[in-house]
């Protein structure tokens, strides 16, 4: 078993030098908004955070650590990661990680924002502003180190004048709309996209039924259940919990009425939130916005 405050050492000293968890450079892992239609000036700034660009590296590490895992070597790597180069770690990874998942990964924002244009939210991008919240270490307990970057995250913000913000993942939503003015005094008007959409469906979803699921962050701590069931209800979709949901529920048990279980064109046909949470139910569910 690998030594846990090594890991935690070794991804504050990537946040510390590189301002990531991976030391991947910025150039190599937020790239999806390259050929995408967006302004440079607006009223809310589009803040991804660089969750969903790091969750394939994220998998892939895992893998690694998993591989190794008890070995010599293993113990050795987790010794000295927080020695090697940042840059040249984090390159390493990005070059070892599948191209297919980062394609999924940038996809997913791309559907985000062009749902956004389709409800005509005023909003732009700034890709030198988009960094990452700091999450992981607040996660992992890291919490001087967290109060630190985040300070830094919040101080570039308020210099560019950023008032408005429009995240894509709970985990970066919670970070800046709780966190971080309990840490830095810094408070920013923070919504999460689904918050600000405003779609119709004309024709409807023909009757289609679903299962979604509530991320932790959403259900619990920002009380945003409804919201998204409320977009959905707007074009149609008809919405079936899980076991339960909303601010108490069971994440990831996919209990289903008695009608879908007899009926196997329902059965395991769910939305997701959240991108983390996609790659551990299965198969069976898509994220929200890609549907």
């Amino acid at each position: 078993m690998y030594n846990p405050k090594d890991i935690i050492d070794a991804v504050a000293a990537n946040v510390r030098k590189t301002r990531g968890p991976f030391g991947i450079p910025k150039c190599m892992d937020n790239t999806w908004w390259k050929k995408m239609p967006l302004k440079w000036e607006g009223d809310a700034l589009l803040f991804t955070g660089l969750m969903y660009q790091f969750n394939p590296y994220i998998e892939e590490s895992t893998k690694v650590l998993e591989k190794f895992e008890g070995t010599k070597f293993g113990n050795f790597l987790s010794g000295t990661a927080k020695y090697v180069p940042s840059r040249l770690s984090g390159i390493g990874l990005a070059l070892k990680t599948s191209g297919k998942e980062k394609k999924r990964a940038n996809k997913i924002l791309q559907d985000i924002a062009t749902l956004l244009i389709k409800s005509n939210v005023d909003f732009y991008y700034k890709p030198k502003l988009d960094d990452y919240s700091g999450i992981l270490l607040y996660d992992l307990g890291d919490q001087e180190s967290f109060i630190k970057h985040a300070k830094y995250v919040a101080g570039r913000l308020k210099k560019a004048g950023v008032r408005k913000i429009i995240t894509v993942d709970p985990h970066t939503t919670y970070a800046l709309k709780v966190l971080y003015p309990e840490v830095t005094g810094e408070t920013f008007d923070v919504k999460a996209y689904f918050e600000v959409l405003n779609l119709q469906s004309s024709n409807g979803a023909g009757g289609v039924h679903v299962t979604l699921h509530d991320p932790c962050f959403y259900g619990r701590y920002l009380e945003l259940s409804d919201v998204p069931r409320k977009v959905l209800s707007n074009v149609g979709v008809t919405v079936d919990g899980i076991r339960k949901n909303g601010p108490v529920y069971y994440p990831f048990e996919l209990k289903l009425k008695e009608k879908e279980k007899n009926d196997g064109r329902n059965r395991r046909k769910g939305f997701l939130c959240c991108y983390s949470c996609s790659r551990r139910c299965g198969k069976g569910f898509t994220p929200i916005y890609t549907s």
